[in-house]
């Protein structure tokens, strides 16, 4: 039962740690998209 119980939280843990992994790359990426955005407006005008 022990074991079970800390194969439970070990699960749950690294599955918090790759959502904010994802969340954050998320981030980036969009970070990168406005500034592209930012760049091509900047060159048409």
């Amino acid at each position: 039962m022990r074991k079970l119980f800390l194969l439970a939280a070990l699960t749950a843990s690294l599955g918090m740690t790759a959502c904010n992994t994802i969340s954050g790359a998320g981030q980036d990426v969009g970070a990168a998209g406005d500034a592209v955005t930012r760049t091509a407006e900047d060159a048409k005008n």
